[in-house]
């Protein structure tokens, strides 16, 4: 029996990587067509193929918010031909489903962001809030008096509602709607005033007057809506941020070489003035990252967003 040695090994592993990819690239989308995911996947999905030389095939895998697909993704074969794209519920499902099929953070390998847009908060123009720090003061002096509309349990826009009431130790009641449209919907309809939700979801409102924007949850503010400030600039509270994200992750045991090339081309994608545009149509702005930071903003928001959940009891539906 003809025996190699080690480094011969090794050296048909790593120009194995380096060849990557040699067929189509699926992208799992834990969520459903149409959504928020879907479009940010389908914006890089033509651009990236060119890059990598071959094409990127959509599959969407949704339901049990996102945890479905995500499940799904670990399980695939660590060759780098299945990813996953998602967003910052990825961060949030550990703390409110203990019984995931998955460790978010020793299952996925992460390898960039590739977009990122806040949670705007918004209210009916029939109420007298002209700005958040007249909201912010209402809510203290009536506690429990103010309702706010987000778009589920356990969502983006349903911790910024409470990571607010805890800063600011005020006290809203939390009503969850079935996704965007709806919550949107009721808050013109004036079934509650303040609406807690993603940009795209509320900017056709918005430009029409239906909606009174008054902060957006990130550090800084949106080019989207650049005269609306921010909810540390209109409360004090500098350490404020929910940052609604959108990221590539692979498999646990995908190589280091692949992990390199799809982040130098995501990185190369995103500083392209026509990506760039057709993400700020949707409300959402073209963001790159190491691996490395990606990781770490990972394991910080699951310990934070841990605080949030078991002082406001949120469980999961």
């Amino acid at each position: 029996m003809l025996r190699l040695p080690l480094f011969v090994f090794c050296s048909f592993a790593a120009a194995s990587a380096l060849a990557w990819p040699t067929k189509p690239v699926t992208f799992i989308v834990p969520y459903p067509p149409g959504g928020g995911t879907d479009v940010i996947a389908r914006i890089y999905q033509e651009p990236l193929s060119k890059q990598l030389g071959q094409p990127i095939v959509i599959e969407n895998r949704g339901g049990a918010g996102g945890s479905l697909g995500t499940g799904v993704a670990t399980r695939a074969n660590p060759d780098g031909h299945t990813l996953l794209c998602t967003l910052s519920s990825h961060t949030i499902n550990p703390v409110i489903y203990p019984n995931l099929t998955y460790d978010t953070e020793r299952d996925l390998r992460p390898i960039s962001q590739v977009a990122s847009l806040p949670q705007l908060f918004a209210v009916n123009p029939a109420t007298p809030y002209k700005t958040f720090a007249e909201l912010v003061e209402y809510m203290k002096r009536n506690p429990g008096r103010l309702d706010y509309a987000s778009v589920g349990i356990g969502s983006p826009s349903h911790i910024a509602g409470e990571l607010l009431k805890m800063r600011l130790n005020g006290f809203m009641v939390h009503i969850p709607y079935r996704g965007g449209g709806p919550a949107v919907a009721a808050t013109m309809a004036g079934d509650v005033p303040l609406l807690i939700v993603s940009i795209p979801a509320a900017m056709g409102q918005v430009r029409a007057g239906r909606l009174r924007p008054l902060a957006v949850s990130t550090r800084k503010r949106t080019s989207i809506l650049p005269d609306v400030p921010t909810v540390a600039e209109a409360t004090g509270l500098k350490d404020f941020e929910v940052d609604s994200w959108y990221a590539l992750f692979a498999p646990a045991k995908v190589p280091d070489e692949v992990i390199s090339r799809m982040n130098h081309e995501v990185v190369t994608v995103a500083a392209r003035p026509d990506v760039k545009a057709k993400l700020l149509e949707q409300g959402a702005e073209a963001v790159s990252s190491t691996p490395e930071r990606l990781g770490k903003m990972v394991s910080h928001e699951i310990e934070e967003w841990r605080a949030v959940v078991k002082r406001a009891k949120i469980e999961g539906e």
